[in-house]
């Protein structure tokens, strides 16, 4: 399927409201495909490098991803070092000063195929991020089949978000 055929497939899917409060997983996925949806915007309806009225608009949602990954960079710099993994607080950083690179060349000239690249990266981030989150609801599930009823209140259907671009 085309970038294109795609990106407007995921404009058509439905919009998932602001998440409720209590589960930051899920917000931070739910934040990155939001983002990438305000990025595919602008390239579903033109050539952004050629209409400037596109071009403000894709910048617009460029600078609203470049925030978001700003507060994942700062909160895995100042976050309690055992709560992630260091190989994978390793990886997150780098992809995060990837991102601040790509953005800040996409702003500066911005084209469909450097604005899908950042898209492609908040959809398998958030994708990754609701595939553990249900492994978590997965596992909980079974505890509390195996030792009996625990009290805890479990999700009766997983997480999920359309993140198919």
């Amino acid at each position: 399927m085309s970038q294109e055929n795609k990106i407007k497939q995921y404009q058509q899917s439905s919009y998932q409201g602001v998440p409720q409060p209590g589960n930051p997983t899920y917000s931070e996925a739910w934040a990155l495909v939001e983002a990438a949806r305000r990025l595919a915007v602008p390239i579903t309806r033109g050539d952004v490098s050629q209409d400037e009225a596109l071009r403000d608009e894709a910048r617009t949602a460029l600078r609203l991803n470049w925030r978001l990954w700003t507060i994942f960079q700062t909160e895995l710099s100042v976050e309690d070092t055992d709560a992630v993994p260091a190989e994978l607080r390793g990886n997150m950083l780098n992809l995060c000063n990837f991102v601040d690179k790509q953005t800040v060349d996409c702003i500066g000239e911005p084209t469909s195929e450097k604005i899908s690249a950042l898209i492609d990266i908040n959809r398998n981030i958030a994708q990754g991020l609701l595939e553990s989150l249900n492994t978590a609801i997965d596992e909980t599930e079974q505890t509390n089949t195996s030792d009996g009823d625990s009290g805890q209140e479990v999700p009766q259907q997983p997480f999920s978000i359309d993140t198919d671009i």
